[in-house]
């Protein structure tokens, strides 16, 4: 009984761990793909905290397209890392085949994540009308903006409303379900 609370203790703070850090090589990846400002304190933490993993791994893994592949290439890495240490502590042997396409899955789903928050975030933030200037809502605008600019020319804003969030949402919402849940699903049949 006492092995399942420290199993499930370690398991929390493996996941908690290298979810962060996975979070933290996501946001470079996205800031770099929507050309973020590169001064922002924000982008300059996330650059210095992702740079002693990235940096040799640019030495061998070329970017391709504008998609920095070093970076998709560690964050599916280390998911994998983290799938398997989760299975092993828990008495079980992953094969290859279900870490890779669980690993997918899972960033796949943080992509999604990362996008539903910042357009949550920003409809909130809305609402106090912040300083435009603060580094954290430049971001969010960076982050949710290439979502909102095709939804809103979808469905124009109604009497001063603007419904374009609504619209990103529930699209990402069935991203979620249509795509990656089915997804998940199979990756973890093949765990």
């Amino acid at each position: 009984m006492a092995a399942t609370y420290f199993t499930d203790a370690g398991t929390f703070l493996i996941e908690s761990l290298f979810g962060l850090y996975i979070l933290t090589i996501m946001l470079r990846f996205l800031f770099q793909w929507l050309r973020a400002d590169f001064y922002n304190p924000i982008s300059q933490f996330v650059v210095k905290a992702t740079a002693p993993l990235l940096r040799p791994l640019r030495r061998w893994i070329p970017g391709v397209g504008g998609i920095d592949m070093a970076a998709v290439i560690l964050m599916l890495t280390l998911q994998g890392i983290e799938i398997w240490v989760v299975y092993v502590m828990r008495g079980y042997h992953p094969s290859l085949g279900g870490l890779l396409l669980s690993s997918a899955a899972e960033i796949l789903r943080l992509l999604v994540y990362v996008f539903l928050i910042a357009v949550f975030a920003r409809v909130i933030v809305s609402w106090i009308n912040p300083d435009a200037y603060n580094p954290a809502i430049v971001l969010l605008d960076t982050l949710s903006e290439p979502l909102l600019a095709p939804a809103r020319r979808l469905l124009p804003p109604l009497g001063g409303l603007d419904l374009s969030p609504v619209v990103v949402l529930i699209a990402l919402q069935m991203v979620l379900m249509l795509f990656i849940a089915p997804l998940t699903d199979l990756g973890h049949s093949l765990l």
